[in-house]
């Protein structure tokens, strides 16, 4: 077979292979679409097919096959980053900015400092931190990775549940926003490069430059000539941040985070979301599962997996009930909130894998981060759907708060 038939055998696998299991299984409740694609990327990655049927693996997904994979991957995720940055509204932060401060402080401080319990517990083995990894870099990185909320994924999820436009639901979408600007913030310090710090300070410097005139320009342009802008403007700045040593995505976050919803439209942007989401992003779960590996045996994955969820999970809920206190929540608020804001998937995949790009975890690392993000993800329709049941009848989801 040529390459271009194999490729398309593997875009075939890619595609029909989850949408059957989330159909057939009727799996929406506990697992959506896009976590069934996540766990049929680990399913098709070497620790599973190819384990068991290793020469069908390395025929399918030949390095031609796979560069080809990781080309589309890298673009979906860029246009999937941006898009992340776009939706933040930081004007509704400021708005709200001694609730949204107080409580995306402590939903990100608290499970970052469990995180990093929990990598320093790792650490005294072998096989968890990268070969290029200072210690600081591995525990930060880790500790990250337990804090992050995924934001896309959390607006997916709060449509599901009917509270996405409802009071309840902006908060917690503010206190998201924040905590994506701060994770991307530690990413650009992770990755800081002392050796490289010019050209690093250099690109930030020319960013914040050149932000001026292009916000100027998009306001001006035509709203059909602005996506066509705005994707140069995304290839350039992903362009400089990987040139200075930052990541291709962080610059695709920063790109993303000058831009106004407004210049697009809301309906546009949901429907470029959904598109990417269905089109090019079940590429980039292949792509990561394609990553993973067991060396270490299996149930020491699954162990450290379990660590860093427990450390992800019981950050974020401790975090909400604080905050919950200290700002004079209703009853019941901070179990909800800090359950949604516990969701990972997408964001912390992505976190992992620049931090696997960049050797500062190991392939196993990355799996025991990978099945994390999976389960906290899956545990969160179940956990809160009959929580905002009860809050409905309460009237709790539909009053405003401040």
């Amino acid at each position: 077979m040529s390459t271009t038939e194999i490729f398309l055998l593997a875009m075939l696998l890619i595609f029909v292979a989850p949408y059957l299991v989330w159909r057939l299984c009727r799996t929406d409740y506990f697992a959506p679409l896009v976590i069934v694609q996540i766990i049929m990327g680990i399913i098709l990655g070497p620790g599973v097919v190819g384990a068991f049927f290793p020469e069908y693996h390395k025929f399918v997904f030949n390095p031609d096959v796979v560069k080809t994979l990781n080309g589309i991957a890298q673009w979906g995720v860029m246009l999937f980053v941006m898009l992340a940055g776009v939706e933040l509204d930081l004007k509704k932060v400021w708005q709200y900015r001694r609730e949204s401060a107080a409580t995306a402080g402590l939903s990100l401080g608290v499970p970052l400092l469990a995180g990093c319990a929990a990598a320093f517990l790792l650490m005294q083995y072998q096989g968890w931190i990268g070969s290029k990894a200072a210690p600081w870099q591995f525990m930060l990185g880790t500790g990250m990775a337990c804090a992050v909320t995924a934001l896309p994924i959390l607006v997916l999820l709060l449509e599901k549940l009917n509270i996405l436009r409802q009071p309840m639901g902006q908060r917690i979408l503010r206190y998201a926003s924040l905590d994506d600007v701060a994770i991307w913030g530690v990413l650009a310090l992770i990755m800081l490069d002392w050796e490289r710090v010019g050209r690093q300070l250099g690109f930030l410097l020319l960013f914040v430059f050149l932000t001026v005139p292009f916000r100027r320009l998009m306001a001006r342009l035509p709203r059909s000539d602005r996506w066509y802008v705005a994707l140069g403007w995304l290839i350039a700045c992903a362009f400089g941040a990987d040139w200075a040593g930052l990541h291709f995505m962080v610059g695709a976050f920063l790109a993303g985070v000058v831009m106004d919803a407004d210049w697009f439209g809301q309906e546009q942007l949901d429907a470029l979301f959904k598109n990417v989401l269905m089109v090019l992003m079940p590429v980039f779960f292949l792509s990561t599962g394609l990553r993973t590996k067991w060396d270490l045996g299996g149930y020491q994955v699954f162990f450290a997996a379990g660590l860093l969820l427990f450390a992800s999970v019981g950050g974020k809920l401790a975090a909400a009930h604080i905050a919950g206190k200290l700002l004079n929540w209703k009853s019941g608020e901070a179990s909800i909130i800090g359950w949604l804001l516990q969701t990972k998937a997408l964001i912390e995949i992505i976190f992992a894998n620049i931090l696997l790009d960049k050797q500062i975890i190991t392939s196993e690392t990355f799996t025991a981060l990978l099945l994390m993000a999976v389960g906290s993800t899956m545990l969160t329709i179940p956990v809160v759907h009959p929580k905002l049941h009860r809050a409905q009848h309460s009237g709790l989801v539909n009053q405003a708060s401040s």
